[in-house]
């Protein structure tokens, strides 16, 4: 007997430009396999992402080791006292618990006020907190470095939310925070990780307060990218004092005119 025909898939080549689920293929009527199957796999690494928990204690030491000269990074918890807790109660996430406010407290103020607070926080994805913290914070301090940047000892959250570096920062008494954040797993990225800036930082805080740089991943934005962008919106930020909405990221544009070229396809 004939072997049938195989027709070759038009949609192939375009799998090479995004990590969406297009040109599956098809077996008869049906996706073949593979494909359900690598969609299971997916959402298994997915929700592994949500609930695995975040190894505070080695990022605190790597975060050190990065920078022996710095304070040891501090160790907090947010009001959420567990995981499930955690993502019913997405209120108890943005504030912290009352020991570690006493933490903060009792930290001595330095005499001149600092300009930064650090805040790692695991979010919906330690994975992307693990993998990426270090190496972006590593990125940014080195551009600071070249700056008059007083930074406050950098802390690490658990179970915690967005908004729970406007307290931390608050309680410091920075004048800005920089919260680092795992991002809600996707099915093609379990590992993003999102950067929110926020100019004179305290509890009450809207999101419009707040400057966003997401995806931070390999396959994504590059740390040092991400640490580029980060360090121009601090900057600007410190100049006009103030964030959000009336602070706008324009380091693509600026990308894009050295280079004479656009990232945007839609203008390509």
């Amino acid at each position: 007997m004939d072997e049938l025909p195989v027709t070759p898939n038009p949609w192939q080549a375009l799998r090479s430009l995004t990590a969406a689920r297009i040109a599956l293929g098809r077996a008869g009527v049906s996706l073949p396999t593979s494909a359900p199957l690598e969609f299971q796999l997916a959402h298994a690494r997915a929700r592994d992402a949500v609930h695995l928990p975040l190894d505070t204690e080695a990022l605190a030491q790597a975060l050190h080791l990065d920078a022996p000269d710095q304070p040891a990074p501090v160790q907090l918890a947010s009001a959420a006292p567990d995981r499930w807790t955690y993502l019913q109660r997405p209120d108890l996430g943005r504030q912290l618990n009352t020991e570690s406010q006493q933490r903060l407290q009792a930290l001595p103020l330095p005499a001149r006020r600092y300009d930064l607070a650090l805040v790692v926080v695991d979010g919906l994805s330690a994975l992307a907190i693990a993998r990426h913290a270090g190496p972006f914070i590593q990125a940014l301090r080195l551009r600071l470095s070249a700056e008059d940047w007083s930074l406050a000892p950098t802390t690490i959250v658990t179970q915690g939310r967005v908004a729970i570096g406007d307290q931390v920062g608050e309680l410091l008494n920075a004048k800005a925070v920089v919260v680092l954040i795992g991002e809600r797993p996707g099915l093609s990225a379990p590992d993003s990780m999102g950067l929110y800036l926020t100019w004179a930082p305290r509890v009450g805080l809207l999101d419009a307060a707040r400057n966003c740089i997401s995806n931070v991943r390999p396959e994504g934005l590059s740390t040092t990218e991400a640490a580029y962008r980060l360090h121009t919106l601090l900057r600007e930020s410190r100049r006009r004092q103030l964030s959000g909405v009336e602070l706008k990221d324009e380091t693509v544009e600026a990308l894009d005119a050295a280079t004479g070229t656009s990232r945007n396809f839609l203008l390509a």
